[in-house]
């Protein structure tokens, strides 16, 4: 960051008075510039029949590979409603949000992640502007080898276990950056 979004004047890395961190701080009005972590949301929908329906990336990053349809959460909305939002952007689907399935957090790219369970509310689908194309799957069909993100691929294999149990349970974890081959 350059310059402070309230004035336009130059701004400084430092701490401020009874922080713990550096944050930049505006040289003229004195303003602090917080940044905080992105929020992702987005869900599993799954139809009738135990599919669920992912999204071929049009967009980077990651582009041509498979996901849930997910993407930031704005302002002046519920994570829920983030996640359906995203669903009807990215694959012109409408669901029902059902219960918070999954917490990812992901310090080194400073994002959170939260994916809901969701239903279909039907099969008329179609790809969104950030979308290839749109595609119900089983779990014998899913795309493992061209998924595009890591949170992607364990709420996947984490959901396909708990709905052979008949038992959903809350996941959660701290992901460490990839390894670089």
């Amino acid at each position: 960051m350059k310059y402070c979004a309230e004035c336009g004047a130059p701004v400084v890395l430092r701490m401020p008075h009874d922080d713990h961190r550096e944050r930049y701080i505006c040289t003229e009005c004195a303003t602090i510039h917080y940044q905080n972590p992105k929020i992702i949301v987005g869900c599993i929908p799954e139809w009738e029949d135990g599919r669920v329906l992912l999204c071929r990336r049009a967009i980077e990053p990651r582009h041509g590979l498979w996901t849930l349809p997910a993407g930031f959460m704005e302002n002046g909305e519920a994570a829920w409603q983030g996640a359906a939002r995203e669903t009807l952007e990215e694959a012109n689907a409408r669901v029902k949000i059902l219960d918070l399935y999954a917490l990812y957090n992901l310090p080194y790219i400073n994002q959170v992640q939260l994916l809901f369970r969701a239903t279909l509310l039907d099969l008329d689908f179609s790809p969104g502007v950030e979308s290839l194309e749109v595609q119900l799957f089983a779990e014998n069909e899913i795309p493992w080898d061209t998924l595009a993100f890591r949170p992607i691929r364990t709420t996947l294999e984490q959901f396909f276990a708990d709905r052979k149990t008949g038992e959903f349970k809350f996941h959660t974890a701290d992901l460490e950056p990839p390894v670089r081959k």
